[in-house]
């Protein structure tokens, strides 16, 4: 190929714990082997990629390394007949940017069961305004509806609503008909979260139950949780009967102190969502609802824009609370 360089964000193990964030120019050739190449247009940030980014190797066990889980692009070369140069594809989860250098990274190289074609309806910016969190919130809503929680059965909780998962979670919930209440984030999001389609708002401590009770009132015919903890504890126990709670986070905390009463006394279900090894054919689904039926209206309130130059300093903005919504990472100059 022509280009034999490219711009990439590098993150370096300095030694003493400490880790550098620079902008480099990398090659082709420092690629990993794999079956199709990509020229990233768009990439996202994802709080997985801000804890890449500063060493943490329950993400990432290898330094130098370009962190980045989302990308979407144009495919540049492709060992396999499924994919052609010039194809428009999306390219999240998995190993890239964990293990696999990513999306803050001009081009990709990676195998091709990593590879989604992007659907009619998307443009390439389009998917990263989603990406892996809009795409953890798209499966979450389907196992929600796939358990029988429709509109009609009463309000749906998100928790961690600011945040990426939770935004758009709120968003597609609501346009297709759900009364979403929403929980605030440690600072005041109330009128972001209705302009996204909150129904209702209510603030952490409201969510988070302290008497310790088995059982609480019934308040929610489902949930979506993007946080764990003390949070999704008390939604578990605030469910109604046969209503069901879909789990995907634990920046609360990863501990669950629960009991068994609202499983067997009123139905509930728990439902796990893993987006990282969802199998294919449902991730091709649920790409297909995000293009069609769950395609956003109005996605600007949930989206900003920056470039590569810019993402150091939204990065550390991640880590300390301060963004809400969904960071898109242009990666053309």
């Amino acid at each position: 190929m022509a280009l034999k360089t490219f711009k990439a964000m590098l993150v370096k193990d300095t030694g003493d714990n400490r880790y550098t964030r620079q902008i480099v120019d990398k090659s082709v050739e420092e690629l990993p082997p794999g079956d199709v190449l990509v020229n990233v247009r768009y990439s996202s940030l994802n709080y997985k990629d801000a804890l890449s980014a500063i060493g943490n190797k329950g993400v990432t066990k290898k330094y130098p390394h370009t962190p980045g889980i989302d990308a979407a692009g144009i495919v540049a070369e492709s060992s396999v007949p499924e994919f052609s140069p010039g194809d428009e594809v999306i390219v999240t989860s998995y190993d890239l940017g964990m293990n696999t250098s990513g999306g803050f990274g001009q081009y990709i190289r990676v195998p091709a069961g990593w590879v989604v074609p992007l659907p009619g309806g998307l443009t390439l910016r389009e998917s990263m305004i989603y990406g892996t969190a809009g795409f953890t919130a798209a499966l979450s809503v389907f196992r929600l509806k796939e358990s029988g929680i429709t509109p009609d059965r009463g309000d749906v909780l998100v928790s961690g609503a600011t945040g990426g998962v939770g935004s758009i979670a709120v968003s597609i919930l609501s346009q297709i008909g759900y009364s979403v209440t929403a929980v605030n984030g440690i600072s005041d999001k109330t009128a972001y979260l209705r302009k996204i389609g909150a129904k209702s708002v209510i603030s952490i401590e409201a969510a988070t139950d302290q008497t310790g009770r088995p059982l609480l009132k019934e308040r929610w015919a489902g949930s979506i949780d993007a946080v764990g903890g003390d949070i999704l504890v008390t939604t578990i126990k605030s469910t109604a009967h046969n209503g069901t709670v879909t789990c995907c986070g634990n920046i609360a905390s990863p501990e669950m102190p629960l009991n068994v009463y609202p499983f067997i006394l009123r139905g509930v279900r728990l439902i796990g969502i893993g987006s990282q090894n969802c199998p294919m054919p449902v991730r091709r689904k649920i790409w297909e609802k995000i293009a069609g039926e769950w395609k956003i209206v109005r996605p600007d309130p949930l989206t900003s824009e920056i470039s590569l130059d810019e993402l150091d300093h939204q990065i550390e903005m991640m880590l300390q609370r301060k963004r809400k919504g969904r960071t898109l990472v242009r990666m053309t100059e």
